[in-house]
């Protein structure tokens, strides 16, 4: 067996063509290629399915139940595998009380430290609580009144599980008589018997007392009795009042304020003895926003309250009715023109005053009734808090929104727990810094002598944890963040960071684009992080597209050509150096700069109209108040945690969304956005799945298989049988297989074996019943139609302009190589977001459109970026507004206009650093993006102009060509042609008169010479079939 190398052969998952590969032990290894080409496969559903599928096999089958087993992958051997860990990004934890000092497990020595060196406090007075004598305590007890009657209890069991028999058996043997059992008094002579698996209190009642002049010396031998037995503690009950807690270790002097023994659980937000008990330590209330329940143009007549316009029921409108009746508010007025106290009656209600109600229902039976009315917000509330319906939750929470807690102000913890100190600061303090602020903290502790001995290692293990979290570019966020606020690449480095920590070595680690979401500025720190991993004695292996991340690799291994069926073949491997010689290798061309995505080199002159945010203050924004222009493509840039997300998405994509689509969101904090009568829709195109069922394919989204549906509804066999439009649909009963109700497989349960899914033996996985497969349309039936390609499909149906339009946008998005069937549960959230921008593309254009997209690079090989920058500029072209967050440098040089947030992310962020044309924006000296856009600026400048130059020559030689030999048949091809079969220079294929070819570098050569431009900006300098790299045949056979 190799020691050296991992050996893999004959791997067929997925796309997979039988391929044998070797893979270097102990080296940074990265897998590339297109968007679909098989690297995932390769990396998880074979290398690490098969690691894990090892190290599950060898459990007992009852371990294996809960577990979960991943089937076998389909490959013949693998030789040399270590135990693998997974490092992806679907792995988020979506709980409300995860955060990122949970996840990282800083927050739980946060909490050991607080609980060991931490300075209680009055909560009230702010006075540090220090121990108390007996002499104190008497004292606080005998300020009560003459004839007051107490208790002295003595807490023995505090929240334990158990019969706890023997203690009180002990208990009554030291000669008490009565205890204090969960608040009830129970004498120890009857027989207890308590629930085992049940968290109990026990106090025993040590003496009861009524206060009075010579009462002193009792009191004071029973507190030493009580404190002795329950070491330190006493609970002093005043009858029919309130209970004080003693303690001879913490309490206020000035109110008597004790606390229990500092202990870790005190700190916890997910423990009843640390959590704030109104909102039981999530730090947010869902309540019923006033702002999303009604709309102010509308009229109560006319539907206002939206929450109960949408009733069946004319319940609620009669009683609306009734109380505007009562108290004369107008109901064919807009509610926003009310007064306010009259829409405080509507929302919040008649405060228990009594209104005259009467209610006729469905049937005509009527009644009347004097009863208050509790308004609209109110009622919601209600409902939301007594239903046991989660749909009619899901309803009402449309209208809510969650506000920070009242009690704990957002900080989840008791007060008591909050009153604790290390450093002059509580709990909620240190949760709140920044990771890089926090370990400035931290290393900044002045502590005694004592307490530094004591957290001496506590602080070792946080400030490394903190450290490994900086080194991969996480410094911004803050441990008090919600761990499902996180992007993708955001929780697949502090999974990186906390592997880090463990040190192991020996083991394969399988990463999945760690360099998402990162800044060029923290692209070094996380290859750093990853060759220290490597160092140590492991083997890793990255899915990347990163530029930097490939050239600090030991080994690259490329596959492809193409994408889907026309990939999964390894196409080069070996060193950087060895794939950016490799003239095969797609992307040791672009490596080497024999490709390169072209920079405009005249930009779309801004105009005078522009969307402006003033005062925007969410988040770490600092009142920023910035113009976007419209009809140009606009990138927003800035380190990681600059408050790009929260400037774009929870402002300006919310306040659109509100006022234009009518969606029922609460945009972030800001004063105002002017300028929003100039567009009509706003559409967010991101990476979320287009589906969440198998059923959900491209073909539905896009709307094209309504279409097909159509066209098979209208042959004459249909007609004859008289089958309509939704025979052809697997969705519904009459045309598709009710065996398998229309999925094609059927799902067997096999306990601890994982699930088997088999063919439907009816319809032999076809989805449809045999008489809708007899309908055929040029010789082949619906389902058919479905297993085949979209780029088949565009040629079977070239002849229908309906539909061939709506398959030809999603061939401009690159995505010909997909089944027109393919569920969308399998797509990649790049494939997902190229089918939303496809479904897009086919709409004609109104100019009115504002386009927003979050890293849509995310995901995508250089030579994708390409095609989807055609796309986006072509939307651009056409009239319409395009805005992408990103930090990808191909598309940040390509853009029109630039807003760069900054400088650095977290607090020291949410600033506008710059903004203009990219050439403005690296000549800011603030600017972190413009340091490291100005080199590829001036790189890839200069390609562009060299390229346009041999374009411009090789097309005057083709012209002298042509005018010598008329006739040849070496004429240049149409330049759709070359557009077709050139893929990243789709959009300079074209005149240069066009505003799509000046932007994507094709200037100012005519027709001909901008097509020339576009295959020399593409570095095909050599008259060789380009469509190779893609698997696909050309469409014209002529000759460039």
């Amino acid at each position: 067996m190799a020691i050296d190398r991992i050996e893999i052969k004959g791997a067929r998952a997925h796309n997979l063509k039988n391929i044998d590969v070797t893979i270097p032990r102990d080296k940074f290894v990265v897998l590339t290629g297109l968007s679909g080409s098989g690297k995932s496969s390769l990396a998880f559903d074979t290398i690490y399915a098969e690691g894990q599928r090892r190290y599950v096999e060898s459990l007992s089958a009852y371990a294996r139940q809960f577990l979960g087993q991943m089937e076998k992958p389909d490959v013949d051997s693998i030789e040399g595998l270590s135990p693998a860990i997974s490092i992806d990004q679907k792995t988020t934890s979506r709980n409300p009380r995860s955060t990122v000092g949970t996840v990282t497990e800083i927050y739980d020595y946060l909490r050991l430290l607080y609980a060991r060196i931490g300075k209680p406090h009055c909560p009230e007075h702010g006075i540090e609580i220090t121990s108390q004598t007996v002499e104190q305590m008497v004292d606080r007890i005998l300020e009560y009144p003459e004839r007051t009657r107490l208790q002295i209890l003595a807490p023995i069991v505090s929240g334990r599980k158990g019969e706890h028999t023997k203690l009180l058996q002990d208990i009554q043997k030291q000669g008490f008589v009565r205890v204090r059992v969960d608040g009830e008094l129970r004498d120890l002579g009857d027989n207890i018997e308590l629930e085992k698996n049940k968290k109990h209190n026990i106090e025993v009642v040590v003496d009861r007392i009524v206060v009075k002049d010579d009462v002193r010396t009792r009191l004071a031998d029973s507190l030493e009795t009580a404190l002795k037995l329950s070491e330190g503690q006493v609970i002093v009950d005043i009858i029919d009042q309130e209970e004080l807690m003693f303690s001879s270790n913490l309490a206020c002097p000035v109110c008597g304020f004790s606390i229990d023994e500092l202990s870790p659980r005190m700190f916890s937000f997910n423990s009843p003895f640390g959590a704030c008990s109104e909102c039981d330590g999530l730090g947010a209330k869902m309540i019923v926003d006033p702002d999303l329940i009604y709309d102010p143009s509308k009229t109560i007549v006319s539907g206002a309250f939206e929450a109960w316009a949408g009733s069946t029921s004319n319940y609620y409108p009669q009683f609306m009715a009734s109380v505007c009746k009562h108290y004369g508010i107008p109901m064919d007025v807009p509610v926003g023109e009310l007064s306010a106290e009259q829409m405080k009656k509507l929302l919040y209600g008649t405060g228990g005053e009594k209104v005259r109600f009467q209610y006729e229902n469905d049937f005509g039976f009527s009644k009347e009734a004097f009863v208050p009315f509790e308004g609209v917000a109110n009622n919601l509330a209600r409902r939301y808090r007594d239903t046991a319906s989660d749909t009619m939750r899901e309803y009402i929470e449309a209208y809510m929104s969650s506000k920070p807690c009242g009690t704990c102000k957002g900080n989840r913890l008791k007060k008591e727990s909050l009153a604790v100190t290390v450093g002059g600061e509580n709990i909620a303090y240190s949760t709140s810094l920044s990771i890089g602020e926090a370990k400035q903290f931290f290393d900044g502790l002045n502590l005694s002598q004592k307490d530094r001995t004591i957290a001496n290692l506590i602080l070792k293990e946080i400030n490394s944890r903190l450290g490994f979290l900086v080194n991969v570019g996480l410094n911004y966020l803050t441990m008090s963040r919600a761990a499902g606020t996180l992007s993708g690449g955001e929780a697949q480095r502090i999974r990186l960071a906390t592997q880090i920590g463990s040190s192991l070595m020996g083991v394969l680690y399988i990463l999945d684009e760690p360099s998402i979401g990162l800044h060029q500025r923290d692209n070094d720190r996380l290859i750093a992080t990853l060759e220290h991993m490597r160092n140590l004695g492991n083997t890793l292996i990255v899915v990347e597209h990163d530029e930097d991340t490939m050239l600090a690799a030991d080994y690259i291994i490329d596959i492809g050509p193409g994408a889907g069926i026309h990939g999964g073949h390894i196409i080069a491997q070996g060193t950087p150096q060895e794939v950016m010689a490799d003239e095969n290798s797609l992307t040791g061309q672009y490596l080497s700069g024999r490709k390169f995505i072209a920079v405009p080199e005249q930009r779309r002159p801004v105009s005078d109209k522009w969307l402006e945010i003033r005062g925007a203050k969410e988040n770490n924004l600092k009142n920023v108040n910035v113009k976007i222009p419209i009809g140009v493509f606009t990138a927003v840039t800035g380190v990681s945690g600059s408050g790009k997300s929260t400037l774009i998405n929870e402002i300006l994509y919310k306040t659109l969304a509100r006022d234009l689509n009518r969606a029922k969101v609460r945009p972030g904090e800001h004063k105002e956005i002017r300028g929003l009568e100039q567009i009509d829709k706003v559409i967010d195109i991101d990476q979320s799945p287009i589906g969440r069922t198998p059923r959900s394919n491209p073909a539905t989204y896009t709307g094209v298989f309504d279409d097909i549906r159509d066209l098979y509804a209208s042959t004459n066999e249909a007609k004859v049988r008289g089958y309509k439009k939704g025979r052809f649909s697997f969705n519904v009963k009459g045309g598709r297989c009710e065996a398998c109700r229309g999925d094609g497989i059927i799902k067997i349960e096999m306990h601890f074996l994982p699930d088997v899914y088999v063919p439907c033996e009816i319809c032999k996985g076809k989805r449809y019943n045999r008489e809708t497969l007899e309908v055929k349309y040029k010789g082949n039936s619906i389902a058919d139609l479905l297993d085949m390609t979209i780029e088949n499909a565009a040629d079977f149906f070239r002849n229908v302009p309906k539909i061939y339009r709506k398959l030809q946008t999603l061939l401009d998005v690159g995505l010909g190589y997909m089944n027109m069937g393919q569920p969308a549960t399998t797509l990649s959230g790049g494939e997902a977001q190229r089918v939303k921008l496809a479904s897009e593309l086919h709409r004609r254009s109104t100019g009115r459109t504002f386009y927003i997209l979050d890293e849509p690079t995310t995901g995508l090989h250089m030579d994708d970026v390409d095609r989807l920058l055609v796309v986006l500029h072509r939307l651009v072209d056409s009239g319409e507004s395009v805005l992408v967050i990103e930090h990808s440098l191909d598309v940040i040089k390509t853009a029109d206009y630039l807003i760069d947030l900054g400088p650095e992310g977290g607090s020291g962020g949410g600033t506008i650093v710059g903004i203009g044309s990219p050439e403005e924006l690296v000549k800011v000296k603030d600017s972190y993006t413009g340091k490291y856009l100005g080199p590829i600026l001036e790189r890839d400048l200069q390609r562009t102009r060299e390229a346009r130059v041999k374009a411009e020559a090789l097309q005057a030689a083709a012209e002298v060509s042509a005018a010598v030999e008329p006739v040849a048949g070496a004429v240049a091809e149409p330049a759709s042609t070359r557009k077709a079969s050139k893929h990243g220079a789709a959009a300079v294929a074209e005149p240069a008169s066009t505003r799509k070819a000046s932007k994507r570098g094709a200037v100012s050569s005519g027709g001909a010479g901008g097509a020339m431009l576009a295959a020399e900006s593409n570095a095909a300098y050599e008259a060789a079939p380009a469509p190779k790299k893609r698997g696909r045949k050309p469409k014209d056979t002529g000759s460039l």
